[in-house]
């Protein structure tokens, strides 16, 4: 009788609310925050899963339809973007005319259901529920189909509401959603509009700014303010949509399940808090032990998400002329293939990399998997060819950063090489280019989005670096798909890089490497095996190419080079080998060397891998072993590439187990960061960024795995 009072009062607090009062925040001892939860019941006893993740992946798309969940429960906070600004979405469910949040921490005076689990895979996010005496799974479906581009390319992901009832017994659910002008406004006040598009089949509401200053700005944590947001549900699971102020709307959904008559806001409005929002309402009828979902889309339209020098282009998916509203339709349709499809990518996916790595090191790739495709936009290139765009995200904004795609590329040529063709094209071609002066390989094409390169002289440079990254990575390429043919587009380009390889490379001078923020470094060990592993890499190119006497010519520089690199990196059985040639006593992770490995160049001994393992073992703590001596800081993607050296799959996972103790219990509830203190797991810098793909290097450690994914076509 007691609990059904204070339900009964905190209702009636919702719905005398004003207009205000939206994030009303019941105080600590008020009936609101005492009001006891129902028990669990018996058969939702499932342990919830383990993973933690550092932040969830919602609608993970590109780098700005990138929405997450920063907390460990779905109604612990409000739901952001990548920069941590907040991007409120919020869901409630009504199950026999009571309130449960299922998504965002608003309004706190309605009782959050019990989250019992939650699953984070390669293409969706899973929330399970117990909403009273219903079970409600929440998922984002983001359709990451690496071999259909046009699929990939694609800005939607759908929430899928599917309600059952515990106790076998039918209940009346209704089911709330909300969003807000966060979504396409980069700050508060900005001028809005909406509109209740026409679409066949479809009840959809778009959302923009008025003044649409497309590609108007570019930078690292910034948010969008071009283009349009579509929310849409299908007239086949009848919804109801409207715009309107927040208590308006919940005070009419908390009476009766549903939107008031008239819900519509002004035309226009200035984006902040209190202002209107997009909602829909779902009527799931009686609900007993049978399923019953629901669905809407979520949808971007950048309208051009990149300016290509100079040249604005459409999005891959708009390729012969294809509009938001046929997107919408056809992704409609596609509903259930899709679906099936990722659930079979998700299921096959996640038992190869446990069988390849472990339990842990597949929760932490299936994370990794979201987070890489999030920083990616395929773009509708020149004469039609797709172009993928990366955005380094959260270390300078830069564009096409040659050593950002070079740790992301293990994901790309694991699921799908071209991938990373459609993103090295665009450095190769700039760099072929007269615009581009130097022998050496650029470093970026400018600052997201707008991939126009900057003046050559004023582009950071780390020539021996993304030189011997892109030999490495367009050997990758040849390997996953048997031939050379993408290589033999840009020979004569490879060739001079190759020369400036052997010129430069041995012992570099005082370079960055992609560690730049380790500074400047003369005599890098580390710099220099990638030197020697491009020139292996350019000789493999040429024997694929039928180029015997350049093959013969670079593969006998390769090998003397590697005997050389021996003596002055002091290296042995007993220890590791040097930060720099002249720093006895230092020592460096040499996750370049995985590639000899991978490309099966040979040009290392074995004993080399073994002695190196030994020592980051040596120094590992629980959260995992240190980038070199200078620092306790380590970085995930070369971690996972240093532990993708080891033998065995128990070594690989003991080495592992300190990235995966990383994610779950980093203090910093950001998306993964790759950039963190082995002492406590904390932060140093970086979120979200793409390098983490490089978790995927293991898998290309067996080459059968590997040609399973990559040319499965």
């Amino acid at each position: 009788m007691l609990t059904r009072f204070w339900r009964a009062l905190s209702l009636a607090l919702l719905l005398i609310a004003p207009a205000t009062g939206f994030g009303l925040t019941p105080a600590a001892g008020s009936p609101a925050a005492l009001r006891p939860s129902p028990p669990l019941p018996t058969a939702a006893a499932a342990a919830p899963a383990v993973f933690r993740p550092p932040a969830v992946p919602l609608v993970a798309v590109n780098p700005y339809f990138s929405i997450w969940s920063f907390a460990s429960h779905l109604t612990g906070d409000v739901t952001r973007h990548w920069t941590g600004a907040p991007m409120p979405l919020t869901s409630l469910a009504r199950v026999d005319g009571h309130l449960y949040r299922l998504m965002g921490d608003q309004p706190r005076i309605v009782e959050p259901a019990r989250q019992l689990a939650l699953r984070v895979l390669p293409t969706r996010t899973i929330y399970d529920f117990q909403a009273g005496p219903e079970r409600i799974e929440l998922t984002f479906l983001t359709p990451d189909l690496p071999q259909q581009i046009g699929v990939l390319s694609r800005p939607v992901t759908y929430l899928i509401w599917q309600a059952s009832s515990f106790d076998g017994q039918p209940h009346q659910v209704e089911i709330y959603f909300a969003c807000t002008a966060a979504l396409a406004a980069s700050h508060a006040g900005e001028p809005m509009q909406w509109s209740r598009p026409g679409v066949e089949g479809l009840t959809v509401l778009r959302l923009g700014t008025v003044a649409q200053p497309v590609l108007g700005k570019a930078g690292d944590f910034v948010r969008i303010d071009w283009g349009y947001f579509y929310a849409a549900a299908p007239v086949s699971e009848p919804a109801q949509a409207g715009v309107g102020a927040p208590p308006k709307l919940l005070r009419a959904f908390a009476r009766r399940g549903a939107l008031p008559a008239v819900a519509d806001a002004p035309a226009t409005f200035a984006a902040g808090h209190g202002s209107p929002v997009l909602a829909f309402t779902f009527d799931f009828g009686a609900v007993g032990a049978q399923p019953v979902a629901r669905r809407l889309l979520l949808a971007y339209d950048e309208i051009y998400p990149i300016e290509y020098f100079h040249r604005r282009l459409r999005g891959y998916w708009q390729r012969g002329g294809t509009t938001m509203a046929a997107l919408l339709q056809r992704a409609d349709r596609d509903y259930a293939s899709l679906q099936a499809r990722s659930r079979s990518l998700d299921q096959a996916l996640m038992a190869d990399l446990a069988s390849t790595g472990g339990r842990q090191y597949a929760q932490v790739a299936a994370l990794a998997y979201r987070q890489a495709f999030a920083a990616n936009t395929l773009a509708l290139g020149p004469q039609g060819r797709p172009l993928m765009f990366l955005k380094e995200i959260s270390s300078c904004g830069c564009a096409q950063t040659a050593d950002v795609i070079y740790p992301e590329s293990p994901l790309l040529l694991l699921m799908n090489p071209k991938l990373l063709e459609y993103s090295l094209a665009p450095l190769l071609d700039y760099a072929r280019s007269q615009a581009w002066p130097y022998p050496w390989a650029p470093h970026d094409l400018g600052t997201f989005p707008l991939d126009n390169a900057r003046t050559p002289s004023r582009m950071e440079s780390m020539p021996v670096e993304e030189t011997g990254n892109m030999l490495l990575m367009i050997a990758g390429i040849a390997q996953a798909e048997g031939r050379a043919d993408f290589a033999a587009r840009y020979w004569p380009l490879l060739t001079q890089w190759a020369r400036y390889l052997k010129t430069q490379g041995l012992d570099p001078g005082n370079q960055l490497c992609t560690d730049d923020f380790t500074g400047l470094l003369a005599h890098n060990a580390n710099l220099s095996l990638k030197a020697i592993l491009g020139l292996g890499s350019y000789a493999l190119l040429a024997r694929r190419l039928g180029h015997a006497a350049a093959a013969a010519r670079y593969q006998r520089t390769a090998e003397n080079y590697a005997r050389r690199w021996l003596q002055r990196a002091g290296g042995s059985v007993a220890g590791p080998t040097r930060l720099a040639f002249d720093r006895p006593g230092t020592w460096s992770q040499k996750y370049n060397l995985i590639w000899d490995q991978v490309l099966g160049l040979n040009l290392f001994p074995a004993s080399l891998a073994r002695s190196e393992i030994n020592a980051y073992a040596s120094h590992a703590t629980r959260f995992g072993f240190p980038l070199d001596s200078r620092s306790a800081f380590t970085k995930l993607d070369w971690e996972s590439w240093s532990a993708a050296l080891a033998d065995s799959r128990a070594e690989f996972k003991r080495l592992f187990a300190g990235v995966y103790h990383f994610a779950q219990k980093t203090p910093n509830r950001v998306p993964l960061s790759d950039w963190y203190w082995t002492v406590d797991g904390s932060q140093t810098g970086f979120q979200a960024r793409p390098v983490v793909g490089g978790v995927y290097m293991r898998m290309l450690t067996d080459p059968a795995l590997w040609r399973k994914w990559a040319r499965n076509q």
